[in-house]
Parts: C-alpha cells; structure tokens; sequence
C-alpha cells in the first residue's frame, strides 16, 4: 500500500515539475503573455501616432511642407538653404 501511495506521489509530483502544462512552464507562459500585451500596448500607441501624422501628411499644408524641407531640401523661392558638411 506505501508503494502505491509513493508511486502516486511520485506520478503527481512529475506531472508539476515536467512537461508542457508544467508549473514552470505555465509560469514561463504567463511571463511571455504579459511581455506580449507591454508590446501591443507599446505598438497599438505607435500606430495611434502613425495614423495622426499620416492625416496631417494628405491634409496639413504645414506638415507636408515641413517634410519637404527636411527631407527633399526644398525652399521657397528667394530663401537660401543653409546644410551642415558631414
């Protein structure tokens, strides 16, 4: 009887300590779960911002501007640009 009650003890005490619905395991899901919900936050709010500036870019006369200059080095007529050597 002691070494049925040891082998049960034994069987239990495997099935927490080994394999996928292991304690260990369980915990290391619910760490990866938590690090993927900081990421869709993180992300969800990126696309929020995204969303935003490409709004501005089809309907904001500022904006589209502002990235003319910075990144086609486009001027007005009569202005002088002014870049920094490398």
């Amino acid at each position: 009887m002691k070494s049925v009650v040891a082998f049960g003890i034994c069987l239990v005490l495997f099935g927490v300590a080994a394999g996928d619905r292991s304690l260990p395991a369980l915990l290391r899901a619910r760490d990866q779960v938590s690090t993927l919900s900081r990421e869709i936050s993180a992300l969800r709010a990126e696309n929020a911002r995204l969303k935003v500036r490409a709004q501005a870019l089809r309907s904001d006369p500022a904006a589209i501007e502002t990235v003319a200059r910075q990144t086609l080095g486009l001027a007005r007529p009569g202005e002088i640009v002014v870049t920094r050597a490398r």
